[in-house]
């Protein structure tokens, strides 16, 4: 799975880091960024809820 934020999308609500924090956390300006390495969602269940929760779907998780 590939996993990215759009950040010409992304409002900063913090929903991906909290939703999946392992994956996903949030720059200095608080938006959200794909963690260092994490890119792949390392078969993190949450990744999937995370997608969900956004309330602007700037997430997108593709199966590879």
């Amino acid at each position: 799975m590939r996993v990215s934020i759009d950040s010409n999308v992304c409002i900063g609500s913090g929903m991906c880091a909290l939703t999946a924090p392992s994956v996903f956390t949030q720059d200095d300006d608080g938006f959200g960024v794909v963690q260092p390495g994490r890119e792949d969602g390392a078969g993190d269940p949450l990744v999937k809820e995370a997608v969900r929760s956004c309330p602007v779907q700037a997430i997108s998780a593709a199966e590879e």
